[in-house]
């Protein structure tokens, strides 16, 4: 299976919760770099963040959905 990275973030938080929502719908996803992200303060920076990926078929569907409402932490 081809994944296809469709975010990258810095905060394993903001991950997890862009993961949680995805999966909530439907897709699957890997969060690539997490373990190093979160094994070493400052690794995701020097990896590029921590990617959130989805196969390449569910790609296009799965950015729509992000981009569609976007809630961050910050939201309340």
């Amino acid at each position: 299976m081809d994944w296809v990275t469709i975010s990258k973030q810095f905060s394993p938080a903001e991950a997890e919760l862009i993961r949680s929502r995805l999966e909530a719908s439907g897709f699957l996803v890997n969060l690539k770099h997490l373990g190093a992200a979160l094994a070493t303060e400052g690794y995701s920076l020097s990896t590029g963040g921590i990617w959130v990926q989805v196969p390449a078929d569910q790609a296009d569907e799965a950015t729509d959905f992000l981009n569609s409402s976007t809630p961050t932490l910050d939201d309340e």
